[in-house]
C-alpha cells in the first residue's frame, strides 16, 4: 500500500510540473513581450538582421530556429504562421521546409505525450452520448481525419493538438505520422513565402483563393479512401441478398 501511495504521488507530482511548465512558458512568453515580436510587421522590420544574423552564425540559428519553433508548438503559443515566414526567410524554402515540418511534428508530439498523460483518462471517462460516437467514428479512420485537419487548417493547429490527444484513443504512431505528412504542404507555401517576405503586406495576402483551393483539394485527397470505404460499404448494404437469412 505505502508503495501504490507512493507511486501515486509521484505521478501527481509529474503532472504538476508539466502543468507548471506549460503555464509558466505561456506567462513567459506574453510577459516578455513575445506576442509583438509574433507579427509581420515586426518580422518584416528584423528582415536584414535576420538575414545577417543567420549568415554569420548558420548552424547556431538553424539548431535556434528549431528548438524556438519546437517550444512554440509545444506550450501552444500562437503565431505559427509569422514563425513558419521567419523560417523560411531565414533558411529558404527547401531547408525552411524540413525545419517547420520536423519542429512542428516533434512540438505536437510533445503535446500529445504531455495531454495523453494528463488529461486523457479523465476526459474519456466523462464523454458520452453524441460526443463519444463521433470520437468513435474518427478513431476507426483516424489517419485520414487527422490528416485533413493537418492540410487544411480549419481549426488552430494548437487546438487539433490538444483536442485530439485528450479525447481520442488515437495512437502515437498514427498521430504522428498523420501530422509529418499533412503540415508538408503549408510548411512548404509559408517557407516559400517567407523567402519572398518584402513582397508581402499581410496576413490576408497569404491566403489567396489560390492557396486557400489548393489546400482544399488536398484535403479532399486526404478524405478520398474514406469516401470510396463508405461508398463500398453502402453498396455492400444494399446489395441483392445481403439482408436474407
Amino acid at each position: 500500500m505505502e508503495t501504490d501511495h507512493t507511486s501515486q504521488s509521484s505521478a501527481t507530482g509529474i503532472k504538476f510540473l508539466i502543468l507548471f511548465i506549460f503555464v509558466a512558458g505561456l506567462i513567459a512568453f506574453f510577459a516578455l513581450g513575445g506576442d509583438q515580436w509574433l507579427t509581420l510587421e515586426a518580422l518584416k522590420a528584423q528582415r536584414n538582421s535576420l538575414l545577417n544574423f543567420t549568415e554569420a552564425h548558420y548552424l547556431a540559428t538553424l539548431l535556434g530556429a528549431v528548438l524556438i519553433y519546437t517550444a512554440a508548438v509545444a506550450l501552444s503559443i500562437p503565431g505559427a504562421i509569422i514563425l513558419s515566414l521567419a523560417v523560411g526567410l531565414m533558411f529558404g524554402r527547401w531547408v525552411g521546409t524540413a525545419v517547420i515540418v520536423f519542429s512542428a511534428t516533434l512540438g505536437a508530439t510533445l503535446v500529445f505525450l504531455a495531454a495523453r498523460y494528463l488529461f486523457a483518462d479523465t476526459v474519456q471517462k466523462r464523454i458520452g452520448g453524441l460526443a463519444k460516437r463521433f470520437i468513435d467514428g474518427f478513431n476507426e479512420n483516424a489517419f485520414n481525419y487527422l490528416l485533413f485537419l493537418r492540410i487544411i487548417p480549419v481549426f488552430p493547429f494548437w487546438l487539433v493538438n490538444l483536442a485530439v490527444s485528450a479525447l481520442t484513443p488515437i495512437g502515437l504512431r498514427t498521430y504522428v505520422l498523420a501530422t509529418f505528412i499533412g503540415i508538408i504542404p503549408g510548411s512548404f507555401i509559408f517557407a516559400n513565402l517567407g523567402q519572398s517576405l518584402g513582397r508581402i503586406n499581410s496576413i490576408g495576402e497569404l491566403l489567396s483563393p489560390q492557396i486557400i483551393g489548393a489546400f482544399a483539394l488536398l484535403g479532399l485527397f486526404a478524405l478520398t479512401p474514406l469516401l470510396i470505404k463508405k461508398i463500398r460499404g453502402a453498396k455492400s448494404a444494399h446489395a441483392p441478398g445481403q439482408n436474407s437469412p
